[in-house]
């Protein structure tokens, strides 16, 4: 009997049981519905190889893809007042704070770097899409104006890379007065004389939209990126009518006049790093 139950039917259960398989090894397209080998996926720079359709990626991939060699130099950012109007809904606002700081290693929804692209200097403000959706607060505010000024400093190209949900409502009148903070502070950038753009990515939308996001010496969006300001099942409850297919995505705006390129993820860093220089040596000219 003990050979039967410590030898045979051991043997038995290693041949029938199911072989367990990771889940993080498969990717399913949100767009075609096929599944990637994460590594494929990855190596196509998190593009389905399918269909085309670009998924998020998150901000220190942004940053690696737009930098030559994936090199940069990261800049700190001024602390601001954490939770100023003491804000709680189903919980406090720091402890929402303390979660995405946990989640994503970062302090707040937007990293600075400099470096170049396609050898030309340009800054990068990058949003952190997976930080409380990217949603602009005070800290994000901040951020804008260290980058312009920074871009300022070093006679840089200055590249906004918006993914966000819109401005971070536990932060009140506080949150939207950062709309008119960073439209100034992208006038100092042009006033300057330096090129402005704009890298839309999925999505967006709200006062991030509303505000430095379409203010863009040339406006760039990714392939099939949700760009907009109020949702699409709002506008068609207020004004009644069924919206027109494609309606907030890149290629519809761009076919309207809204924005300027659509552009491959792959290509991204040699045409912005190409804009940078042709809109610098132009100034220069001048």
């Amino acid at each position: 009997m003990s050979w039967l139950t410590n030898f045979v039917r051991p043997k038995i259960r290693k041949l029938v049981q199911k072989t367990d398989v990771p889940e993080n090894l498969w990717d399913k397209c949100s767009s075609c519905g096929q599944m990637i080998f994460h590594r494929e996926l990855n190596a196509n720079q998190r593009v389905c190889p399918h269909c085309g359709h670009h998924m998020r990626i998150d901000v220190k991939t942004r940053l690696e893809l737009l930098f030559d060699d994936g090199k940069y130099e990261r800049v700190e950012t001024p602390r601001v007042g954490v939770d100023p109007l003491k804000f709680k809904d189903r919980k406090r606002y720091t402890d929402r704070l303390k979660d995405a700081q946990a989640k994503t290693e970062e302090q707040d929804a937007i990293v600075v770097a400099h470096g170049t692209m396609n050898g030309a200097p340009a800054v990068v403000a990058a949003f952190n899409f997976d930080f409380m959706g990217g949603s602009m607060g005070m800290a994000v505010g901040e951020g804008l104006v260290t980058a312009a000024g920074l871009a300022v400093t070093r006679k840089a190209g200055l590249v906004a890379v918006p993914a966000s949900g819109g401005a971070r409502m536990q932060e009140g009148i506080l949150s939207l007065m950062q709309m008119p903070r960073t439209v100034i502070a992208v006038d100092q950038v042009k006033e300057a004389g330096l090129p402005f753009i704009v890298l839309l990515t999925d999505p967006t939308t709200g006062g991030v939209s509303a505000s430095f996001a379409m203010l863009g010496d040339i406006q760039i969006a990714e392939p099939g990126a949700q760009i907009g300001f109020a949702g699409a099942r709002v506008i068609e409850e207020t004004i009644r009518e069924k919206l027109p297919e494609g309606f907030q995505r890149a290629e519809y705006l761009l076919d309207h006049g809204i924005i300027d390129l659509v552009v491959p993820r792959k290509e991204l860093r040699e045409q912005i790093g190409r804009v940078i220089s042709l809109l610098t040596k132009r100034d220069e000219a001048a």
